[in-house]
Formats: C-alpha cells, sequence, structure tokens
C-alpha cells in the first residue's frame, strides 16, 4: 500500500508584532528586511495537525511546501524538527511581490508537482490576514476544501472528520480525501522541536545556502543526502511567467498610512475598589465608555 503524502503550505512571515515606520516600502510591498522573521503561527497549527493525521494513519509522510527567498529554508528546517518528512522551498526573483492569486498560482503548480493526497495550511497569515492563498489553491488543484478547522476528529486513507470553529458555533465536517484544509488558530498548538531530530538535520540544507556559505555540497549529500533540501524555481514547476509577480498580480496598493501607536501615559492601579472607582470616573469624564 502506498504511503498517504501530506502537505503542510507554511510561510515565514515578517513579525507584525513589532512593526515601525519603515514597514513598508514606497510601492505597497512589506519591508521584510526591517522586520525579523517568524514562522506564520497558523501554519504551526496546521504543520501539528498534519502530524496528528500522519501518527494516527500510520502510513503517512508530512512534506512543507515554503515560498520566499533562500532565508526561508529556515521553516522548512524548523518543521522537519518537529516531525516532519521533507520539505521544498519555492524561490525565484519572478515571484517578487505576487499576491494572493499570483501566489496560489505558483503553489498550485507546485501542488501538482508534489502531487499529495491531503493539503494542511493556516487560515491565514500575520502579514495580510486575507485568508485567501488557501481556498484559491484548492479551487486551482480541484480539490475539496474545508475551512476554519480547530480539530482532527477521525481520519482515514479515503475519508476526514473535521471539527470547524465558525462564529457562532461548531461544526462537523466529513470530507472526501483529497482535500485540503485551512486550519484555525483555536487548533492545538505545534508540538515542541525533538532533540534527535535537530541534532540530525541541523546542516540540512538548500544548494543555494552551502553557496552562500562557500561550502562544498556534493560531499555532504553524497554521505547524507535526506539533508538535501529541494529548491524549486519557475521553470521547476513550469510557471507560466505572466501570472505572477506584480505583472500577474491584479491587486493594487493605492495609498498606505503609516500608523505606529506609541505610548503616552500608564496608570498603575492597585486591587482595591477605590483605585478601580476612579479609574472608571476619568473614563467617563473623558467619554472613553459611557
Amino acid at each position: 500500500m502506498e504511503k498517504i503524502k501530506i502537505l503542510v503550505l507554511a510561510k515565514q512571515v515578517p513579525d507584525t508584532r513589532n512593526v515601525g515606520k519603515d514597514a513598508m516600502k514606497d510601492d505597497g510591498t512589506v519591508n521584510r528586511g526591517a522586520l525579523p522573521a517568524i514562522y506564520n503561527p497558523d501554519d504551526l497549527n496546521a504543520l501539528e495537525m498534519a502530524l496528528e493525521a500522519k501518527d494516527r494513519l500510520g502510513n503517512a509522510e508530512v512534506y512543507v511546501l515554503t515560498m520566499g527567498p533562500t532565508r526561508a529554508a529556515e521553516i522548512i528546517r524548523e518543521s522537519i524538527y518537529r516531525g516532519a518528512d521533507e520539505g521544498y522551498l519555492l524561490t525565484d526573483r519572478k515571484f517578487a511581490g505576487s499576491d494572493t492569486l499570483a501566489t496560489s498560482y505558483a503553489i498550485s503548480q507546485a501542488v501538482r508537482k508534489i502531487d499529495p493526497d491531503l493539503i494542511f495550511c493556516g487560515l491565514q497569515a500575520i502579514d495580510g490576514d486575507t485568508a485567501q492563498v488557501g481556498p484559491q489553491t484548492a479551487e486551482k488543484v480541484d480539490f475539496q476544501q474545508v475551512t476554519y478547522v480547530e480539530k482532527l476528529v477521525e481520519i482515514s486513507p479515503n475519508q476526514i472528520t473535521l471539527k470547524r470553529r465558525l462564529e457562532r458555533g461548531v461544526e462537523t465536517v466529513v470530507a472526501p480525501i483529497p482535500a485540503l484544509i485551512t486550519v484555525h488558530g483555536s487548533a492545538n498548538p505545534c508540538r515542541a522541536r525533538n532533540v534527535k531530530r535537530v541534532m540530525q538535520y541541523k546542516h540540512a540544507r538548500t544548494l543555494t545556502e552551502l553557496k552562500e556559505e562557500n561550502r562544498e555540497n556534493s560531499e555532504l549529500f553524497k554521505d547524507r543526502p535526506y539533508l538535501k533540501i529541494e529548491e524549486w524555481s519557475v521553470d521547476t514547476i513550469q510557471a507560466d511567467d505572466t501570472h505572477l509577480g506584480l505583472s500577474g498580480s491584479p491587486t493594487k496598493v493605492k495609498t498606505i498610512d503609516n500608523v505606529v501607536l506609541a505610548q503616552k501615559e500608564n496608570v498603575v492601579l492597585t486591587s482595591s475598589d477605590a483605585d478601580v472607582e476612579e479609574l472608571m470616573v476619568d473614563l467617563l469624564k473623558s467619554r472613553v465608555i459611557g
């Protein structure tokens, strides 16, 4: 029996908790060099659900696909440390500036090449909050899709049962496989790194990373081929250039307002009723409440 192939779509995003005045460029794109890069939080929930599915099925493998510059390979290493089997880095200058439509097109081309049975991805990314890439990808590869998933209830090689977190309650859905699932941030947090896997895969690299580190790759991959992270370009996935980057992105940013919140004053309260009453009076006087 062939192993079930599970794919996780993950993204390296700028840490929007530390947004400053230089966070956006004049062309409306994110200045990623000005912000530290992190694993998109919802994608970590998706990785955990994929690993849960692997644990339950037994006969499955988890792959990770990420799109971005060379440094985005760190997402793949982090995923492998936590239990994923392999990863693919989709990287090419022609991807730069892609909106959700262009991004989902590139990802769908890679998905066709990987040919997974199940796809998990985060509900949305914190650098865009559109929640569009997952559903758009599902449409392009003709997969059933289930969104806002909070819990994996049951899974078999042919179908999957999921609990969705909706605005006014929860819903249990049974979907046939193949399917794409977008995972809610309220789902189980991702398991911690496995120390043995960190030691085993800490030298995993793409060819470009090895070149940047001025290291010889032939001996490393000859002795330990599992350390090679696949690096795919536009040509690898046979994508049409006209559907990529800024030219393939119908979304255009017209204006940008830089809003940087700064702390001006603060009030320290004790647990006494008098302090709470005084705060309420001040809020009422300033018409913040009431």
